[in-house]
């Protein structure tokens, strides 16, 4: 059977959840046994979002073979068995440079390079590549419909269509319809201007996915339908959930799988839903509580965390309990007296200081660590997290006063965090980083190895400074222990301390693994301990 394409478009508002629906949707087609590979093609011009702010763009999700993605990408992993790799998320950045380069080495044969076909040419060979060995490729085009960055995809998919015919393809379109409290009243007319935008370049929805906080009244998807040149079964409610794990059963509630299986002429099996069933009477008959205290510097846009978020709510369904994450700003922390800090913290039973950039808020989150280690509670610090907890520990176990980081602090004569050779003096910021899955070596008989339950893994990184193995043997003689290291490089990958329920530090992401059926060990590990603790305090 030749791979048949779902292309999902957004309309009305941006942030509509496409990428949330895309993953369902691919959820939905795995369940009935079907292979499904994935793709997210962004309108901006960066390369990628590696360089952009996380307040602005959100959380920068890592692939395995080191490429910085769109956050989407983290969904799709996490709902699906897809793997994703630099392949499957493009801009309209690594597009042009594709085309440019091209036309300097003469591909195009001396023709003008114009939009169409040369640079909607090179999007579909990148889609149709990333369909190979798939029943199903989902393509979810970012941005929402009206933006002039996205029309070279949105002519390219539109394109396809003649290429592939319809019983190959299908057009999905989320959108917004929004609820008028003051009229009790939900309004029709932004999507049927937004399915207009579509259709006045070349797109008939085929199905809409209507976001929307009230149940759609039988006359709304008649209205919706009727303007939207679409069968009524073709208007899919996409109500506000409790949680993102119900929505693949409030999909198959509206049969939206079925919908696509009948337009694409797919031959499958009925499809098996048992697991999110399971999980999602885990995730709501969970019947211990949990506070945790996430230390971040991004946390006024609660997207920057995205995948970390999601590895925290996994770790509480293993658990079978629901965590409440605290989140912490910490130039507030650095403002703080000790009885208001120990006031702040004393609500929480766990501690993450998760990755960052930049040297705003750091001595917040060392007191945060120093909080969490001279008061035992079960803590976790990740990428920059680690970084700073050999920095704490280093000045106030081992009374190296001046230790810091060559990241914000150079002129230090105890530069316990440093970069290695090449790093600090880059000219390039996009893409030079330590990125991707590397392997790392566990120390037998450490705590690591046993939440592991094996001596070797992979994990994947972003991070440019490094651990100065000068300070290894200092920090180890008053407790901290190196328990895991990249063996080839002699990097130092994560550190634990002795004495203390969990204390542990790690250079790479373990967020990035994480999936709902497939908790990571440490944030289950993070979570169990937490639990000890609240139950010590009681």
């Amino acid at each position: 059977m030749s791979s048949r394409f779902i292309f999902i478009t957004g309309g009305v508002v941006s942030g509509i959840g496409k990428g949330i629906s895309a993953s369902c949707v691919a959820a939905l087609l795995e369940a009935r046994g079907l292979r499904v590979h994935m793709v997210k093609m962004d309108p901006y011009i960066n390369v990628d979002p590696g360089t952009m702010n996380p307040l602005e763009h959100g959380e920068v999700f890592v692939t395995a073979d080191g490429a910085e993605t769109d956050m989407d990408l983290g969904h799709y992993e996490r709902f699906t068995h897809a793997r994703m790799t630099r392949l499957h998320n493009f801009t309209t950045g690594q597009i042009y440079d594709a085309v440019i380069e091209k036309e300097r080495r003469g591909r195009y044969l001396g023709t003008t390079v114009q939009v169409i076909p040369h640079v909607t040419n090179e999007i579909k060979e990148r889609i149709v590549k990333c369909a190979l060995g798939a029943d199903v490729c989902i393509v979810e085009v970012g941005g929402t419909i009206g933006d002039i960055e996205s029309l070279p995809f949105l002519e390219a998919i539109r394109q396809l269509r003649n290429d592939l015919g319809r019983d190959h393809t299908l057009y999905i379109h989320v959108t917004l319809i929004p609820y008028l409290k003051f009229a009790d009243e939900l309004k029709t007319k932004p999507t049927q201007h937004s399915v207009k935008e579509l259709l006045s370049i070349g797109i008939q929805p085929d199905l809409l996915i209507c976001r929307t906080e009230k149940e759609l009244q039988p006359e709304t998807r008649r209205k919706l339908a009727l303007f939207c040149n679409l069968k009524e079964e073709s208007v899919i409610q996409a109500i506000d959930a409790t949680h993102v794990y119900q929505i693949p059963l409030l999909f198959h509630a509206e049969k939206l799988d079925e919908r696509i299986v009948e337009s694409l002429k797919l031959d499958t099996k009925g499809p098996d839903l048992s697991s999110w069933e399971a999980l999602n009477q885990k995730l709501m008959g969970a019947s211990k509580q949990l506070k945790l205290g996430l230390v971040g510097k991004y946390v006024s846009l609660k997207e920057s965390y995205k995948s970390l978020t999601e590895a925290i709510v996994h770790a509480g369904i293993a658990n079978s309990c629901k965590v409440e994450i605290v989140y912490l700003d910490p130039e507030d922390l650095e403002k703080m007296k000790m009885d208001e800090l120990n006031q702040k913290f004393d609500s929480v039973q766990a501690v993450i200081v998760p990755g960052g950039f930049g040297g705003r808020g750091v001595e917040g989150k060392i007191r945060a660590i120093q909080w969490a280690r001279e008061k035992e509670i079960p803590f976790l610090g990740i990428c920059l997290g680690m970084q700073l907890a050999a920095i704490e520990f280093a000045r106030h176990r081992c009374g190296i006063a001046g230790a810091d980081s060559e990241e914000f602090n150079p002129q230090s004569s105890d530069l316990v965090i440093h970069y290695l050779e090449g790093q600090s003096d880059s000219l390039r910021k996009g893409g030079t980083m330590r990125l991707g899955a590397y392997p790392c070596s566990l120390l037998a008989g450490s705590k690591v190895a046993d939440i592991y339950k094996k001596n070797s893994i992979e994990e994947r990184h972003r991070h440019r400074l490094e651990f100065n193995n000068a300070y290894a043997g200092e920090l180890e003689k008053y407790g901290m222990k190196i328990v895991g290291r990249l063996t080839e490089k002699n990097l130092v990958e994560i550190i634990e301390l002795e004495n203390h329920p969990f204390f542990i530090g790690t250079q790479f992401h373990p967020e990035f693994l994480s999936k709902p059926f497939e908790p990571h060990p440490l944030f289950v590990g993070l979570i169990e301990a937490g639990l000890a603790f609240r139950a010590h305090e009681v």
